[in-house]
């Protein structure tokens, strides 16, 4: 393997789904949303070893993921196809986002490695381009792209950009993975919400229509939101399966934190409104 600069080591955050209305379903049988997207300080960590050779490989990943299927070859193979760069690079993730969780781990990942390999690369692509090519790859990867917290509508590629008031959040992973193709596809999803304003969420707020569906399907699921909604609000992230509350400070959240049920792993994670891969590029950029 010939390196054409350093390994780098790139973070790729989670994000929440502060609530997910479900508007309507297209021909196409993607479904609009509305969302509010909150980027938080959890995150997986890509390592980045650029080559030469023009070879794209993948040593290590998310346990059970081939290479091949991971979302992070297939954004590095992307990007590649479409600059119609010589250059490669050998991935590796080392994950600490759950799988199946509702907190977008490989969506991030793979707009981590986007972002990363078009600076590495010297491809130049602007973050929208970046966004464009990122929508195949999965429906929250335009966000992770854009790098900020944000009220998404579509299938969540139609991003505002919202200042967020700082919070500290419990998460609470039950243990299942659920599978985001079978909560969308299920014939008792409401289809229907009707479409609110951004000032209308802050004023009385709003829910995750997918939770019905997951509560039915993962019961340990459900087990964790009665739980957590005996300590305050508890609501589910994406289509599940991981469950979380809001707390002003990093105190309050960690007393919560410290009684959740030992078969349950949780998570104390600060709110952001910038994601940390673009202060990273912009340190890069200002040292290049």
């Amino acid at each position: 393997m010939s390196v054409a600069a350093a390994i780098s080591h790139w973070p790729a955050p989670a994000k929440l789904n502060l609530f997910l209305h479900v508007t309507g379903r297209r021909a196409d049988g993607y479904h609009e949303l509305q969302t509010l997207f909150q980027l938080i300080d959890l995150h997986d960590t890509i390592t980045i070893s650029p080559r030469e050779d023009g070879r794209i490989e993948r040593p290590s990943g998310p346990a059970g993921v081939a290479p091949e299927a991971d979302l992070t070859f297939q954004a590095a193979l992307a990007l590649q196809k479409l600059t119609g760069t010589q250059r490669g690079a050998e991935l590796q993730v080392h994950k600490r986002i759950p799988q199946g969780a509702g907190l977008g781990g490989g969506s991030s990942d793979a707009a981590t490695t986007l972002l990363a390999l078009n600076q590495l690369w010297g491809c130049g692509l602007s973050l929208d381009e970046l966004g464009t090519l990122a929508l195949p790859l999965g429906a929250d990867v335009p966000v992770f792209i854009q790098g900020f917290s944000a009220w998404a509508e579509g299938v969540g590629e139609r991003l505002t950009p919202v200042e967020l008031p700082e919070a500290w959040y419990v998460i609470i992973y039950p243990g299942v993975g659920m599978s985001t193709r079978e909560v969308f596809q299920s014939p008792e999803l409401t289809r229907n919400s009707p479409l609110i304003t951004i000032r209308a969420f802050f004023q009385s707020g709003g829910r995750n229509d997918c939770e019905p569906v997951v509560r039915a399907r993962a019961p340990e699921v459900a087990k964790a939101l009665d739980w957590l909604a005996r300590e305050g609000s508890a609501r589910l992230t994406g289509t599940g399966s991981c469950v979380f509350t809001a707390r002003a400070s990093a105190a309050e959240a960690e007393r919560v934190a410290a009684r959740v049920p030992d078969r349950w792993m949780s998570f104390v994670a600060r709110g952001l409104n910038r994601s940390p891969v673009h202060e990273q590029l912009r340190q890069r950029g200002q040292r290049g």
